[in-house]
C-alpha cells in the first residue's frame, strides 16, 4: 500500500511539473513603459483601451480584439465600432472589461493612472511613446505587439520600409534648411508648439527648423497670434484641427487661416501650409498606419 501511494506521489509531481512548464512554455515576458509583464504567447482574447494606436498595429497585424474605444474612430477602422465598447479616450470601463474575460489588455498614455487596477483584471501592458522619441518608442511598441502575436518578422519588415522614407524626407528637408511653425488651433485660440513637445518627431525624425522657439514649452502649446506666425516668416506651416480630431468641427481652420497675415508669409507663398490629418496625429499616435500618414503629411511640404 506504501508502494502504491509512493507511487501516486511521483505521479503527481510530475504532472505537476508538466503543468508548470507547459504554462511556462506557453507565456512570455515583454517590456514596455512601466516596466516588464509576462502574458500569454498569442493571446486570443484581446481588450484595447485609451486609444487607438495600438489598435491600429492589430488591425495591421490581422489580430481582432473582443474590446475596444469605439468612440472617434478613423475610417479605416470603423470596422470595430460593433466591437464591445470598454470605455472612453479617458475613462475605463472596468466592469465591462471584466466581463470580458480578456487574456490581454493593451492600455494606452490617456488612462496610464488606470494600470494598477486593470493588472488586477488580466496581464496588462502600456502602450505609449514619449513626445520628444516617437519613432524610438513607437518601434518598442511594434516589436512589442509583434512578439506577443508571433509576428516579429511582419513588425521587423515594416520598420525597415518606414525607416527608408523617414530617412529619404529628413535628407530633402535638410537639403532645403526649411523653417517651420507646428501649430494646433482649438477653436479661434492657435498654439505653437517646438521641439520638446507632441509634435516634436517634425523636428527631431524629419528635420525640420523651428521658425520661432520658446523657452518655456507648454504641453498644451504657448497661445500665439497670426502677427507673431506673419512676424516669424515660416517656410512651412504645420496645422492639426483640434476640434476636427475629436468631432467637434470640420474645415474651421482652413477658414481660421485664410487671412491676410497667414498670405504674407513663405509658407502660404509657397503653398507649404498643412493641414495634418488629426487622427493620425491626435489619436491614433504610434499606429502603423498613422505613422505612414504622418509620413505622407510631412512629404506633402517638400
Amino acid at each position: 500500500m506504501s508502494s502504491l501511494l509512493s507511487l501516486f506521489k511521483t505521479v503527481f509531481v510530475v504532472v505537476l511539473i508538466g503543468l508548470s512548464f507547459s504554462a511556462s512554455a506557453s507565456s512570455i515576458t515583454v517590456k514596455h513603459i512601466l516596466g516588464t509583464t509576462e502574458v500569454k504567447e498569442n493571446p486570443q482574447r484581446v481588450v484595447v483601451v485609451g486609444g487607438h494606436g495600438s489598435l491600429d498595429v492589430l488591425n495591421r497585424l490581422g489580430i481582432k480584439p473582443v474590446g475596444v474605444v469605439t468612440q472617434m474612430l478613423p475610417e479605416y477602422l470603423k470596422k470595430y465600432s460593433t466591437t464591445a465598447p470598454v470605455g472612453s479616450m479617458k475613462e475605463v470601463d472596468f466592469e465591462k472589461i471584466f466581463t470580458l474575460k480578456p487574456d490581454l489588455i493593451i492600455a494606452e498614455s490617456r488612462i496610464i493612472e488606470s494600470y494598477p487596477m486593470l493588472s488586477k483584471i488580466a496581464p496588462t501592458v502600456m502602450y505609449m511613446v514619449d513626445n520628444t522619441n516617437y519613432w524610438g518608442d513607437t518601434q518598442k511598441n511594434w516589436r512589442m505587439l509583434g512578439k506577443i502575436f508571433d509576428k516579429k518578422n511582419e513588425v521587423e519588415t515594416i520598420i525597415a520600409q518606414t525607416q527608408v522614407q523617414l530617412d529619404h524626407i529628413k535628407a530633402q528637408v535638410s537639403d532645403k534648411n526649411l523653417r517651420t511653425l507646428a501649430l494646433m488651433n482649438n477653436g479661434n485660440n492657435v498654439s505653437m508648439f517646438g521641439n520638446k513637445s507632441r509634435f516634436a518627431v517634425i523636428f527631431d525624425e524629419f528635420g525640420f527648423k523651428e521658425a520661432r522657439t520658446s523657452d518655456t514649452q507648454n504641453p498644451h502649446g504657448n497661445l500665439i497670434s497670426f502677427e507673431f506666425i506673419a512676424d516669424a516668416k515660416p517656410d512651412v506651416i504645420f496645422v492639426l484641427d483640434r476640434e476636427a480630431a475629436i468631432g467637434m468641427s470640420s474645415g474651421k481652420a482652413q477658414s481660421l487661416f485664410d487671412n491676410v497675415l497667414i498670405k504674407s508669409t513663405p509658407a502660404y507663398q509657397h503653398n507649404r501650409i498643412i493641414y495634418l490629418d488629426s487622427n493620425a496625429w491626435y489619436l491614433t499616435i504610434a499606429g502603423i498606419d498613422a505613422t505612414q500618414t504622418m509620413i505622407n503629411d510631412m512629404a506633402s511640404a517638400i
